[in-house]
């Protein structure tokens, strides 16, 4: 994906912070909205030139807050399953090429380690049973994504159209090791993969709006149109899920670039009957602050945060109090 050759490093910092909003990864795997909405794709696949970049990028995750509609939870109602915590560690591969400044293709590759404990279905007439424990360390769902900015001679309006394919392992693959629970399957929305097809349909805008600002818009829509799960009795399909962002930029140093976004994103049930439909819908904001740092011409450091500034989920839910990526982007 290309921007127009316009301030050389900053360009290239702004492109980092519009694909953090475009085509957020699917890293919400153990809840319905409480993954990272945050997407660096530019840092890997914008830039102010044609060529090659590769992107090495680290997601850190930490559900460790029980979440109801739009506040903490204290717990579950009987019968429903009281999780305790989960811990999401991806580490994603990029490769994307330009060869001019209207079309960019890209791949990304992930690698998810996940570590998960629950108590299991909460009986309050039971005394609280040992937590049962679950670690996974494996490829995930990869993605490609075409982005064409030709639609305006300045290439700051761009489409993009990408698929996600199922790479993980997904179903009953990942089993819990100790507690209660060891030897059963985890629920198909904290395995590696969702099984799934997915389509993925994003459009961005930004524009300068003073000698050291920029400002940009996002949205994208991700939605499952095909499972490996499709059995009656042993199928899932995740719910669709819609992002809506926008962020600023301050440029007055081109090699050090803060900027801030927020995020809202909308995720719908999840479907079959390996689904938690009732705790797999909802809507939730992030205010994402984030600094891009150019360490050589052709090379880019990135970090930034997500906290939570609003949530409406439906049932029970893990939710993070923060969440934080890192990663580097090179250029050749």
């Amino acid at each position: 994906m290309i921007f127009a050759p316009a301030r050389g490093a900053a360009a290239a910092a702004l492109a980092c912070a519009v694909a953090a909003s475009l085509l957020a990864p699917s890293t919400a795997h153990a809840c319905a909205t409480c993954g990272c909405t945050l997407s660096t794709d530019a840092a890997m696949g914008y830039a102010a030139e044609t060529g090659w970049r590769a992107n090495l990028e680290f997601n850190y995750i930490d559900q460790s807050q029980l979440r109801h509609g739009t506040g903490a939870a204290d717990g579950v109602p009987p019968g429903n399953e009281l999780e305790n915590d989960t811990i999401n560690r991806y580490w994603t591969l990029g490769l994307a090429y330009s060869p001019n400044l209207d079309w960019n293709f890209a791949l990304r590759i992930p690698y998810v380690n996940r570590s998960h404990t629950t108590y299991g279905e909460y009986d309050p007439d039971a005394p609280l049973p040992d937590l049962s424990a679950s670690h996974s360390s494996s490829i995930g769902d990869a993605r490609l994504l075409v982005t064409w900015q030709g639609l305006l001679p300045t290439h700051n309006l761009g489409v993009q159209l990408g698929i996600k394919l199922p790479t993980g392992d997904y179903g009953t693959q990942v089993k819990f090791y100790s507690g209660p629970l060891e030897g059963e399957p985890l629920d198909a929305s904290l395995q590696p993969g969702t099984g799934s097809t997915d389509i993925l349909v994003g459009a961005f805008y930004y524009q300068a709006i003073s000698e050291d600002w920029d400002a940009f818009v996002s949205a994208n829509f991700q939605a499952a149109v095909a499972s490996k799960q499709d059995q009656p009795g042993n199928d899932f399909r995740p719910g669709n899920q819609t992002t809506l962002s926008g962020g600023l930029r301050y440029e007055a140093n081109p090699d050090i670039v803060p900027q801030f976004q927020l995020n809202a994103s909308y995720k719908s049930h999840d479907q079959g009957a390996l689904a938690d439909t009732e705790g797999s819908q909802g809507t939730v904001v992030y205010f994402s602050p984030g600094v891009t740092f150019t360490v050589a011409h052709n090379t880019q450091l990135y970090v930034f945060a997500q906290v939570p500034v609003y949530s409406n989920l439906d049932g029970y839910q893990l939710f993070p109090r923060w969440t934080a990526t890192g990663g580097v982007s090179v250029a050749f």
